[in-house]
């Protein structure tokens, strides 16, 4: 675990980088080895895919965003006095342009202490720590680079003084064995609790089994009391749900090849990511949006860094992402088979977007 940046209220800190990286390649071997090919989807994001996810979200075809946003304005002093946080930690967090809804709301309520970026762009965690000190001059910001299912080890001690340095302190250092950590102890008597988030719909990225299991250790994680807040992207039309994932400029397309980049400097390999046409579409089996590259071209893929080269005809396809679309039942279903309590549903008028708020008993 590394250090990158200490400042008064900011630090910035890399989790497993040597260790992940192994991992990451062991991963993706084991994905592109399956039938259809994969790459897992959190691949998208270095600082380049982070940046063109950004330029996503603004897209007219592009409604979660927005609505969530909009959602968020209207319920975030409610959901700040339901679960008395002082400690906002964001799971996959970005640009953290919605988060600044419920940084606000935490303010009002006189109980802004610390918050916690969890992101696996590095650029975008320090870029967006930097942002928020500026903005928030009451805020601790204690960003961390690392992917969300991955361990992060303990952090260093010496890292911000006061009440929510040494929460930090106490959260990370009794870090689970498995899974990405942001355990802690019980807050103190007459202390605040602890708000997480998973917006975005990015629980949708993950298999039902694999969506279970990420709550579980963030339920595990977690202490009595504290709170969670799921963002789900609701069932809808197919040709809205498609819409979104098709967009017209081209700017999803170009996030889509972007992770043949990042396969290229993980793996060594070679491939052209013009050779590949980006293809989304929904499985109403599964409820979920599929994104696919397909190849253009016959070629051999060579990555000499997993062990691995392979085939593709023209019409060939690698899977590079899903996404689950829920409604309010699913969403509920699976917080509660996790241990969660849901204590409170919020949608917009079109019923596009969910939040759940739920608790951990």
């Amino acid at each position: 675990m590394a250090i990158l940046e200490t400042t008064s209220r900011i630090q910035v800190t890399v989790a497993n980088q040597t260790g992940q990286a192994a991992r990451d390649r062991l991963e993706l071997r084991e994905s592109l080895l399956r039938s259809p090919r994969e790459i897992p989807s959190r691949f998208f994001y270095d600082d380049h895919g982070s940046w063109l996810f950004e330029r996503i979200c603004e897209l007219p075809e592009y409604y979660q965003t927005r609505t969530e946003h909009s959602l968020l304005r209207d319920i975030a002093d409610r959901v700040a006095a339901i679960s008395g946080a002082d400690e906002l930690v964001e799971i996959g967090s970005g640009a953290a342009t919605k988060t600044r809804t419920l940084l606000d709301a935490l303010a009002r309520a006189g109980r802004l202490r610390l918050y916690v970026p969890v992101d696996v762009a590095q650029g975008t965690v320090r870029r967006v720590a930097e942002e928020l000190a500026g903005e928030y001059p009451e805020l601790a910001i204690h960003g961390l680079v690392a992917d969300f299912n991955a361990d992060l080890g303990t952090l260093p001690d010496g890292f911000h003084g006061g009440q929510a340095a040494a929460r930090a302190r106490a959260w990370f250092g009794t870090a689970a064995a498995a899974g990405y950590s942001v355990a802690r102890s019980q807050p103190e008597s007459g202390g605040g609790h602890r708000l997480v988030i998973f917006l975005g719909g990015t629980i949708g990225n993950l298999q039902p089994a694999e969506a279970h299991a990420f709550l579980v250790r963030r339920h595990r994680e977690m202490a009595a009391g504290d709170h969670f807040l799921l963002g789900v992207d609701l069932v809808k039309p197919v040709a809205r749900l498609e819409a979104a994932y098709n967009d017209a400029a081209g700017i999803t397309a170009a996030f889509n090849r972007n992770i043949l980049r990042n396969v290229n400097r993980l793996a060594g390999g070679d491939f052209d990511p013009l050779e590949f046409s980006h293809r989304a579409f929904y499985d109403p089996a599964n409820r979920w949006i599929e994104m696919r590259l397909r190849s253009s071209a016959r070629r051999r893929v060579e990555l000499p860094q997993i062990e691995l080269a392979f085939e593709l005809a023209p019409g060939d396809e690698i899977r590079t992402e899903i996404s689950v679309k829920y409604d309010r039942a699913a969403a509920e279903a699976l917080l509660a088979g996790a241990g969660f309590e849901p204590v409170d549903w919020f949608t917009d008028a079109e019923e596009l977007f969910g939040l759940c708020l739920a608790r951990k008993g």
